[in-house]
């Protein structure tokens, strides 16, 4: 399955039915007055958060979504069918977004969540609505009212606790296969992880899930590479895992290009919390070992992990420091909310 995480979709609601101008015609009866019936209500268009998708590829292939028109009314004082209502199913962390793309009319963060995207119209009265007792034959009826016509943009936020930051080649795919049962790309040559992906992640008999993203350059926030379109995937994440290629000879400016880039991208994932990690240890010797650690915690300005995704040292040191944050963070998230029996 295709991976896409930006749709633009045209929606339009149901128009309302027609009223109906209509006379009791029966044997016997000599006046028998209005009885035309109101025209039925216009089909909305919803959007709903669901369960099993993780991606928005079925808007690719189908981008106009209009809902049926209510039904006109009728004689014998008959009430015109109502519209069937659309809904669109989209993966959950959905942000639906104005034409503009700027203005976000909802996000879709928990599964069953709806959203009114645009409302049906009503039905037009039939003429049997406006009897008085001055008008007792009245010959007019309302139309439906017309439905509503939008333009909007679905844009996919995956929701994991954790994410994973680095230049291409940083050893990124590699650590989220070791610690998940993902199965990114793996390769020699940069860029070899093109979409994001997710891993759910053990440690201590506890889980997380973490998200790994293709790796930024130097100007990616302008566009470089493949640019900073995939950083909102890790906006909703609680704690940040930068892994800085412990082998690079430019290993302090590698550290300082991503996090300059997060800060161009935005300033809410610049201030996230960050674990620094010197990743690839196995490929050096202790002295060099040292004398580059030392270095990424002066850039850095604090503490630096060391690690081994191939070999597998330290891991689990980073997984507890990953887990003390994001449950730092949910423990914040309990005490703001209100008691619950």
């Amino acid at each position: 399955m295709k991976f896409l995480d930006l749709a633009k979709v045209y929606i339009r609601s149901g128009g309302g039915g027609a009223g109906c101008v209509s006379f009791r015609r029966e044997k016997f009866i000599e006046f028998g007055g209005p009885d035309g019936g109101d025209g039925g209500k216009g089909g909305s268009v919803w959007a709903e958060a669901v369960e099993g998708l993780n991606t928005l590829i079925d808007f690719r292939y189908q981008q106009h979504f209009f809902a049926q028109t209510g039904q006109h009314g009728m004689g014998s004082q008959r009430t015109g069918r109502d519209g069937d209502d659309i809904v669109l199913r989209v993966p959950v962390g959905t942000e639906i977004i104005d034409e503009d793309e700027e203005t976000v009319i909802a996000d879709l963060t928990e599964v069953g969540q709806r959203v009114l995207l645009a409302k049906g119209g009503n039905g037009g009265w039939g003429n049997l609505r406006f009897k008085s007792a001055t008008n007792r034959a009245p010959a007019r009826a309302n139309p439906g009212q017309e439905g509503v016509e939008r333009t909007l943009w679905l844009r996919l936020k995956l929701i994991a606790d954790a994410g994973l930051l680095g230049l291409p080649n940083a050893g990124k795919s590699t650590f989220l296969a070791a610690v998940s049962n993902a199965r990114p790309k793996i390769a020699d040559y940069p860029f070899t992880t093109l979409v994001p992906n997710l891993g759910v992640v053990g440690i201590d008999g506890r889980e997380f899930v973490m998200a790994d993203i293709p790796g930024l350059i130097e100007g990616a926030s302008e566009g470089r590479g493949l640019g900073d379109q995939f950083l909102g995937h890790v906006e909703r994440c609680s704690v940040l895992l930068h892994l800085v290629d412990g082998t690079s000879s430019t290993l302090t400016k590698d550290y300082r290009t991503i996090i300059g880039e997060l800060e161009a991208y935005s300033e809410e994932l610049f201030s996230k919390p960050r674990v620094t990690v010197l990743n690839k240890i196995d490929a050096l010797d202790p002295k060099t070992l040292s004398t580059r650690k030392r270095a990424l915690e002066k850039a850095c300005g604090g503490p630096v992990m060391l690690m081994s995704g191939v070999a597998k040292k330290g891991v689990n040191e980073v997984l507890r420091a990953l887990w003390a944050e994001i449950s730092g963070g949910r423990d914040d998230e309990e005490e703001g909310r209100p008691w619950q029996p």
